[in-house]
């Protein structure tokens, strides 16, 4: 396992790009409502990614056909943008990845669309506090696994279940990168956080079980139950007292 530890202007050039995921999430956010379609969001996206200078990352990797990964409603992750239209009370994931200068930003929020029920926009929150509880232990001498049982103590305490088939990671000079960071576990395990590290922590919470289906797309992956799931990610480094966001909002 090769760990990268980011100089200061490296971590600023990974902050350049996540401005840029930033402000397309920002952008998202107001047009976001019922009847616009997941095409068109990606395409907004892509246009306010391109118009500031920076390259969509998840557009033709690994073959992916788009700038926007979307999920809605019982999808979970890696959606692929289509012609289907939101309907009131959906919620819907979006995550944006943003290649500048050689180096990458990575963030994901979960939005409701309309008048959503109580019940939808708990697990949208919860699943926010739980990023925000991970990001939460993150210091040097901290390990991996600290930030991980944050997240998952915090979804399970509100009687949710936390993803376990896909994970966070390093972000850096590649998308993804060493180490993972796992949605779940004890504490006290895994790699010691130290500075220079840069994380994309990423918790997936699902409203009913763990289980997830790959469909035959080969990208979207739903909750097997047919449960609701919310998406919240953020890249954050490692600095000396704590954490740096560095796709906070703009």
């Amino acid at each position: 396992m090769t760990i990268h530890y980011r100089t200061a202007e490296e971590i600023e050039k990974i902050r350049a790009a996540n401005r840029i995921v930033a402000a397309a999430l920002d952008r998202l956010e107001t047009i976001v409502r019922p009847d616009i379609t997941t095409l068109e969001l990606d395409r907004e996206a892509e246009m306010v990614i391109r118009d500031m200078g920076g390259r969509p990352s998840f557009k033709g990797y690994r073959g992916f056909p788009n700038a926007l990964c979307v999920a809605v409603n019982d999808q979970v992750v890696h959606g692929i943008p289509g012609k289907a239209a939101l309907k009131e009370g959906d919620i819907i994931g979006l995550d944006v990845g943003v290649e500048k200068d050689g180096y990458y930003g990575d963030a994901a929020r979960t939005l409701y669309v309309g008048e959503t029920k109580d019940e939808a926009r708990k697990l949208i929150e919860v699943t926010r506090e739980a990023l925000m509880k991970g990001i939460g232990e993150i210091r040097p001498g901290a390990r991996v696994s600290d930030i991980s049982h944050a997240v998952q103590a915090h979804a399970e305490s509100h009687g949710y279940s936390v993803v376990t088939a896909y994970v966070g990671h390093g972000i850096g000079s590649s998308p993804h990168e060493e180490p993972q960071v796992p949605n779940f576990g004890r504490r006290g395990r895994g790699p010691i956080l130290r500075e220079g590290m840069v994380l994309a922590i990423e918790p997936m919470v699902n409203m009913g079980g763990s289980d997830v289906t790959l469909m035959a797309d080969g990208w979207t992956v739903r909750t097997s139950d047919g449960s609701l799931s919310a998406h919240f990610e953020h890249s954050v480094a490692v600095v000396r007292g704590g954490s740096d966001v560095l796709s906070a909002r703009l």
